[in-house]
């Protein structure tokens, strides 16, 4: 179990969004047909859109996905997977669970407009994720097909590009950022103190007099 210890809705829309689930698909492991998140490989390297802590509409969208989504599950009696295989089933067409789609396109396009990338489309469409044969549970019925409601590839191969893309570029900062203040914690050289000159034997040191003869009295 990952537990994310935010208590804001901006932090529970950027990662409930599409964007960090694609992101996520592409970096974590899995187990059997399931995703398996790891926080070292999904979240620590996520590269979260600059003041994303205080987007006023990314709260926005988050706050309203996530109390409509609340009230759905306890007026269903449904909990959270029974409410997400009902979201990503092709067959389902009630108005609940289609204003629950249309919430979550409202919460991925905040989370892109927070990047600045409003240029591309929060559409969904029923994909498969993988394509397997027509087999049968123990019992007889039909196995479930992989339908998941999700952006078309190329817009989430888009995504992936320009994360991989800005957290690459973050890395490159970093690395400045840590040289620079590497260079300012060495200790700087003491500065080396000048020679005094050495007398020339015409003038006392300091008082500017000739030097008396060898055979003048001595002041």
């Amino acid at each position: 179990m990952v537990i994310f210890a935010f208590d804001t809705q901006q932090a529970f829309a950027m990662l409930q969004s599409r964007v960090h689930e694609f992101w996520a698909r592409f970096f974590a492991s899995s187990m059997k047909d399931d995703m398996r998140y790891t926080p070292s490989d999904c979240f620590e390297t996520f590269p979260f859109p600059a003041g994303w802590e205080t987007n006023a509409a990314l709260e926005a969208a988050g706050r309203e996905y996530y109390e409509f989504r609340a009230a759905l599950m306890v007026r269903n009696n449904e909990g959270l997977t029974k409410t997400y295989n009902r979201f990503h089933d092709p067959q389902e067409r009630s108005p609940d669970i289609q204003t629950l789609r249309e919430l979550h396109a409202r919460m991925d396009a905040a989370g892109l407009a927070a990047y600045g990338w409003t240029d591309l489309p929060t559409a969904c469409d029923f994909i498969l994720d993988y394509e397997e044969d027509e087999a049968e549970e123990p019992t007889g019925r039909k196995r479930k097909k992989p339908w998941r409601y999700r952006w078309p590839d190329e817009i989430r191969d888009e995504v992936l590009a320009r994360l991989l893309k800005l957290n690459a570029e973050r890395a490159q900062e970093e690395k400045l950022a840590g040289l620079a203040a590497a260079a300012a914690a060495q200790p700087k050289p003491a500065k080396k103190r000048a020679k005094a000159p050495a007398p020339s034997g015409k003038t006392q040191l300091g008082l500017g007099l000739p030097t008396p003869a060898a055979n003048e009295p001595q002041l």
